[in-house]
């Protein structure tokens, strides 16, 4: 992921191009000036600001004065923009996944299955690196993604536009293929090791699981999300079918 370190630069790029602007590090013992500047730009644009010893940030430039920004290799959209561009929403919510090669597999997968968006929070969650977009093999050029705060209030936002969110778990209380995905749907993944947050998984309106009989009974998260990405298409393309049929408009 590029860095940048130098204040002139950082401050432009927040201005600019906040989109592509993934974290900014800030020298905890400095708030004025250039850095106040910089502090104030990236909470206007939303963007994550973390206070760390300066120490830290020779860790990520060298040449560092006093804060730096990670940059993302695409820049991110927004939530609202991703809701408006499809009144039949498909989108798919990343809950604290912070391996990269399963973030550019789900990408991959989402965008193949035609997915409107991935909704990934901003903190503990891997971001447009360039290894998630190597993973994707371009698939994320092609799809939108939105950095979100708070991953459960967007939830909310969610089911306020009409979405039914539906969560993966392996002891979900049913089978991912029953379920209606005409509709429009946010599918909820959580993080390899730990599965959905338990308040993100309340938040879900049915929590479903992938039948298995094999002796390892768990799959890769990014195998299950194309389980049940492509359940998405198979229901909506046979609806599409159904209607075609019947002659309707």
């Amino acid at each position: 992921m590029e860095t940048i370190g130098r204040l002139n630069a950082l401050l432009e790029v927040l201005r600019t191009s906040p989109g592509r602007v993934n974290k900014v590090f800030v020298d905890r013992e400095m708030r004025f000036g250039k850095i106040g500047e910089i502090i104030g730009e990236a909470k206007r644009n939303k963007v994550p600001l973390v206070f760390v010893p300066r120490d830290k940030l020779a860790d990520l430039d060298r040449h560092h004065q006093g804060a730096v920004a990670l940059l993302s290799a695409k820049e991110f959209d927004t939530l609202e923009g991703i809701l408006a561009s499809s009144p039949n929403a498909f989108l798919v919510l990343l809950d604290e996944i912070e391996d990269p090669q399963n973030v550019g597999a789900i990408m991959r997968s989402a965008e193949a299955a035609g997915s409107d968006g991935v909704i990934l929070p901003e903190r503990r969650s891997a971001g447009l690196t360039e290894t998630v977009l190597s993973v994707s093999a371009g698939a994320s050029e092609h799809l939108k993604v939105a950095r979100v705060k708070n991953l459960a209030q967007s939830m909310d936002l969610l089911k306020e536009r009409g979405l039914w969110l539906v969560g993966a778990e392996i002891d979900g209380e049913g089978f991912y293929y029953e379920f209606d995905y005409t509709t429009p749907i946010g599918l909820v993944f959580g993080s390899e090791g730990k599965g959905l947050r338990p308040l993100i998984r309340q938040k879900c309106d049915k929590v479903l699981a992938i039948p298995q009989r094999g002796a390892v009974n768990s799959l890769n998260v990014a195998s299950a999300a194309s389980v049940f990405l492509f359940e998405v298409v198979r229901q909506r393309m046979a609806a599409e079918l159904k209607k075609g049929k019947r002659g309707e408009p």
